[in-house]
């Protein structure tokens, strides 16, 4: 049976939400600069701008191999202990990060820089969760995204004004401050949620789903690089399914595996997860493409790339004013489904961004991207703990948050794939990347598009304990 919980120290729902942000900022201010940086950092490094995706994927697919344990961590020990430990795990690793110079030793530390996210995403959202009625959740998700959206606004433009006049080493030490502030405010404000009959951990379910992603994930990695032999990857392939294939034979037959599945039973919190994973395989890569096509394709400078990323802020920041209207009036099924052919038919128009592309257009282009991407999200992250039992919410935050990091990390390969594909030796080094990168944003517009199959699913009056909406029934959804 899921461990119940209890509440030590009751905290103002006013000011919690603002305190959660800050580690959310935190992580998007990091990786949000850090995407800026990439084709500074590949001429430092003296490798190929492809080759630094292995530094962004490597990041998120350690959230995804430590994100299962945090739902049983924080029941074990305390939502404000291991909040506090991520923090400070996530600083750390900033730090080292900021001595590394060389995509090896980058990789080790993004990793431990992992760990530390991988408990305070979810940690931060299984807080937010245990502490709003499900009323009222759209809007505190909402309301927590707003100062956390602030790093994708000003991280795109702090990273390339830090690059011109500093060390590209120097954007991670951004982290420092922010991490002591966090520690303090932590250990003052945040409420602490724990488990009265907490299971032991499932360790051999840890090793089974940790490895097979980490394998999957690096064959993704490395497919298609004349280095790596054919048979190697397809051994790590063949290995990585296995390993995944041992972890849902293991995962049917305990009582309490690492990752729930009996979750998947439950139609809003089943197409929560597997539609936002398809959805996060397409715009996943979008990060990684958005600076290769500005800098690499069209010549701007890294600050005015950085610029370039401040209208797809705004409109995401703007989305969460008015999302729980729209969830309100249309109902989740309705609008994931067209806001996801709308998002995936505007990666696609990214494709037609070139060199006589008027600034103003790209601008326009990049806020309503934001406005979508952004109302998307706040839809699918909600849906998923619509039906969820409250005892059970830890694990459903660890399995959601698990799945997100890992197709974001696997979108962010994949993007590199795509790109490194139509990569030919017939044109110049501008045009060439130019016309891979345009041919990537069409294919992984295609597959978020794909993601309605999932979304259709899902029947009138799924999610209407959350968003308010009142047509259809109030059971809860169960396949």
């Amino acid at each position: 049976m899921p461990a119940s919980f209890l509440t030590v120290r009751p905290i103002s729902q006013r000011s919690l939400p603002w305190l959660v942000a800050i580690a959310f900022f935190m992580e998007s201010l990091d990786t949000t600069v850090l995407n800026t940086a990439v084709p500074t950092m590949a001429r430092a490094l003296h490798e190929p701008e492809l080759n630094l995706k292995a530094v962004l994927a490597s990041y998120a697919l350690s959230l995804a191999v430590f994100i299962p344990a945090s739902g049983w961590m924080a029941d074990r020990f305390g939502t404000r202990r291991v909040f506090a430990a991520a923090i400070g795990l996530f600083t750390l690793g900033s730090v080292l990060c900021g001595f590394s110079h060389s995509i090896p030793l980058l990789v080790v530390c993004r990793i431990i820089q992992g760990m530390g996210g991988a408990m305070m995403v979810p940690v931060g959202r299984l807080t937010l969760v245990r502490s709003f009625p499900r009323e009222e959740l759209v809007q505190a998700m909402s309301f927590v995204a707003i100062p956390m959206l602030i790093g994708p606004l000003i991280g795109p433009a702090l990273g390339g004004l830090i690059i011109s006049v500093a060390r590209w080493e120097d954007i991670f030490f951004l982290n420092v401050p922010f991490g002591l502030v966090g520690l303090i405010l932590v250990g003052l404000r945040l409420p602490d949620y724990r488990g009265t009959d907490v299971p032991p951990l499932d360790r051999m379910g840890l090793v089974w789903f940790g490895g097979g992603v980490a394998l999957l994930s690096w064959t993704l990695e490395v497919f298609g690089e004349h280095h790596a032999g054919t048979q190697v990857v397809l051994l790590a392939g063949a290995t990585a399914f296995g390993l995944l294939a041992l972890y849902w034979r293991h995962a049917r037959h305990r009582a309490n595996p690492l990752l729930d599945l009996d979750l998947l039973r439950f139609r809003t919190f089943a197409a929560s997860v597997t539609g936002g994973m398809v959805t996060r395989l397409g715009v996943g890569g979008a990060p990684f493409l958005l600076p290769l096509l500005y800098q690499t394709g069209l010549g701007y400078a890294p600050l005015q790339s950085g610029l370039l990323f401040m209208p797809q802020a705004l409109g995401a920041m703007s989305s969460k004013v008015f999302v729980r209207y729209e969830l309100a009036f249309l109902g989740y099924r309705t609008m994931l489904i067209a806001n996801t052919v709308a998002l995936g038919l505007m990666l696609m128009l990214f494709a037609t961004v070139g060199p006589q592309t008027p600034v103003w257009l790209i601008c326009a282009q990049a806020m309503v991207y934001g406005v979508l991407m952004s109302t998307q999200f706040t839809a699918i992250n909600t849906l998923a703990y619509a039906d969820v039992p409250q005892p059970r919410t830890s694990r459903a935050s660890a399995f959601a948050s698990t799945f997100q990091q890992l197709s974001l990390s696997f979108g962010v390969a994949s993007a590199g794939l795509v790109t490194a594909g139509f990569v030919t030796s017939r044109a110049t080094e501008q045009a060439d990347m130019l016309s891979s990168v345009h041919h990537a944003f069409v294919i992984l517009g295609a597959v978020t598009i794909a993601s309605c199959a999932v979304f259709a699913m899902l029947r009138r009056g799924d999610g209407d304990a959350v968003s308010g909406h009142h047509e259809g029934g109030t059971q809860p959804a169960q396949l």
